[in-house]
C-alpha cells in the first residue's frame, strides 16, 4: 500500500496535469472552474482598500492612529467573513505630511493598486490635493477628520464634523454663562486652509453675536512651529483686562511647544481658558498633563463616554495595538477621528452589501440616509450631502489626559457643509441636484 505522503504527492501531480491539458484544450478558468475534481478551491477575490495617512512628518502624532484603528477593523470584518464574503486587502502608502505627496499616493491606489475605496487624510490641504484625483478618476475618499466646510464632493463622505457641529456651538458655549461668559477671543492656528477657513466663520459668527471687531484677534503659525514665547505673549497681554478666551486650530506636533509656553508664562484655563479644536486624547498622550487641565476642546466623542459599546471599542483597541506590537500598546487611547475613521469602515460596509457591490456610484447611492451605532452612539448619513448627524460635546481636560464631558446636545446634529454665517446661499444635494448650488430665495 502507498503511504499517505506518496498518495498526496500524485494527487497534486494529477491535478497539474489536468489544469495543463484543460488549458491545452482552449478551457477558461470559468469552464475549468465547472470540471469536477477533488478538494479544488477557489479563493474569494478580495476587495481593495487603500489607507493614505501620514505615517511620518508633522502630522504622524495625529495620523498613525487611523491607520491603526483602520486596520483593526479590517481585521475585525475579515475575521467575520469579509464583505459581501470577499476579504479586504489593505494597501497602506504614506505621503509623510507632504501635501504634493497625498495627491501622487492618491493616483498610486487608484491607478495602479486599482482600489475600491479609500481612507485618508487629515488636513484640509492633504483633502484639497487629493480631491481632483478622486473625482477625475470616480474614487471614493472617506475623510475622518472635523474641517472648515465649504466643500462637497460626490466622491468624498465626511465622517468628522462640520463648522455647525464644532467651531459654532463650541464659540457659543464659551459665550454663555456655563461657559465664562468670555467677551474677548484670540483666534490662533497653523497657516493653511481649515484654520483659515474656520476662523473666517468664527469670526462672522462672533460679530453676529455682537463682539466687536477690537475684541478679535487673529493669528497663524507654520506647520511644525516650536518657538510660541513671542505669541503667548501676545495673548498674555490681550487678556491682561479679563474676559478672554483661545479659540486654537494650531494642529500637529505644534501643540505641544504651545500649550508648555502657555503654562511656562503663568496662564491658566481658570484665566484664560483655550477651546481646542484640533486636540483631544491621542495628542495628549505626549504632552505634559500638567500644563493642559482645564483647558477645552469641542469634538462629537470622546473615550470616557460611559457606554458597554465604547467600554468595549476602548478595550479593543487597546488589545489590537498590543497584539500587534504597536508604540504604546495596551496604554493606548481613542479619540474622535479615531473613531470617525473606524465608523467610517463600518458604513462603506454596509453600503457595499447595500448595493452588493463596490462600485463608487452605487455605494455612494446605497449611502445616503443609512445609520451606524457606532462607539460613542447612534450616527447617520445624511440623506442628501455625504456629512454625518452626530452630537456636539464640549469636553475639559483632566489630569490623566482624559476629557470629563460638560456640555453636550440633546440629540443629533445635522450637518451644514456651508456654513450660514459666510455662505448663506449655498447648499448641497447629491440626491436632487448635481453637488453645490445656490439656494433659491423668496
Amino acid at each position: 500500500m502507498k503511504s499517505k505522503k506518496k498518495l498526496m504527492s500524485a494527487e497534486k501531480l494529477s491535478r497539474r496535469k489536468f489544469l495543463k491539458k484543460a488549458g491545452a484544450m482552449g478551457l477558461g478558468a470559468a469552464a475549468m472552474s465547472t470540471l469536477p475534481f477533488p478538494n479544488v478551491i477557489r479563493a474569494a477575490e478580495p476587495i481593495k482598500m487603500g489607507i493614505l495617512h501620514s505615517l511620518s512628518g508633522t502630522m504622524a502624532i495625529s495620523e498613525v492612529s487611523l491607520r491603526d484603528v483602520v486596520m483593526m477593523a479590517v481585521e475585525e470584518i475579515n475575521s467575520a467573513g469579509g464583505v459581501m464574503k470577499r476579504p479586504i486587502k489593505p494597501v497602506v502608502v504614506d505621503p509623510a505630511s507632504d501635501w504634493d505627496l497625498f495627491a501622487e499616493k492618491a493616483k498610486q491606489l487608484l491607478l495602479k493598486d486599482k482600489v475600491d475605496v479609500t481612507f485618508g487624510c487629515w488636513t484640509s490641504v492633504s483633502r484639497k490635493s487629493v480631491l481632483p484625483v478622486y473625482e477625475k478618476n470616480n474614487g471614493l475618499l472617506f475623510y475622518p477628520v472635523q474641517y472648515e466646510g465649504e466643500e462637497c464632493s460626490k466622491n468624498v463622505f465626511y465622517t468628522g464634523a462640520t463648522p455647525n457641529q464644532q467651531l459654532i456651538p463650541a464659540a457659543d458655549y464659551m459665550m454663555s454663562e456655563d461657559g465664562g461668559g468670555f467677551k474677548k477671543f484670540y483666534l490662533l492656528g497653523t497657516d493653511y486652509v481649515f484654520p483659515r477657513t474656520a476662523n473666517k466663520i468664527l469670526r462672522a459668527f462672533l460679530l453676529a453675536k455682537g463682539v466687536p471687531a477690537s475684541n478679535i484677534m487673529e493669528e497663524y503659525t507654520p506647520f511644525h512651529h516650536q518657538d510660541y514665547q513671542t505669541i503667548v505673549g501676545k495673548v498674555k497681554s490681550f487678556a491682561s483686562g479679563g474676559d478672554a478666551a483661545v479659540l486654537s486650530t494650531i494642529n500637529g506636533d505644534s501643540n505641544v511647544p504651545f500649550y508648555k509656553e502657555f503654562a511656562n508664562q503663568g496662564l491658566r484655563s481658570e484665566d484664560v481658558p483655550i477651546m481646542a479644536f484640533s486636540v483631544a486624547e491621542d495628542e495628549l498622550r505626549g504632552m505634559d498633563s500638567k500644563s493642559l487641565v482645564g483647558h477645552l476642546a469641542a469634538w462629537n466623542y470622546y473615550q470616557s463616554i460611559d457606554t458597554p459599546q465604547n467600554k468595549k471599542f476602548v478595550k479593543n483597541f487597546k488589545t489590537y495595538c498590543k497584539k500587534m506590537g504597536l508604540p504604546g500598546g495596551a496604554s493606548r487611547v481613542t479619540d474622535d477621528p479615531i473613531e470617525a475613521a473606524y465608523l467610517g469602515v463600518y458604513i462603506w460596509k454596509q453600503a457595499v452589501e447595500k448595493a452588493g457591490t463596490t462600485k463608487v456610484d452605487d455605494v455612494r447611492k446605497a449611502a445616503y440616509g443609512m445609520g451606524f451605532e457606532a462607539p460613542g452612539g447612534f450616527k447617520k448619513i445624511d440623506e442628501k450631502n455625504h456629512h454625518l448627524h452626530k452630537p456636539v460635546l464640549i469636553g475639559e481636560i483632566l489630569k490623566n489626559g482624559q476629557f470629563e464631558i460638560v456640555s453636550q446636545t440633546k440629540g443629533l446634529v445635522k450637518p451644514e457643509p456651508w456654513s450660514k454665517y459666510t455662505s448663506p446661499d449655498k447648499s448641497c444635494d447629491w440626491v436632487n441636484h448635481q453637488g453645490t448650488y445656490k439656494k433659491t430665495t423668496t
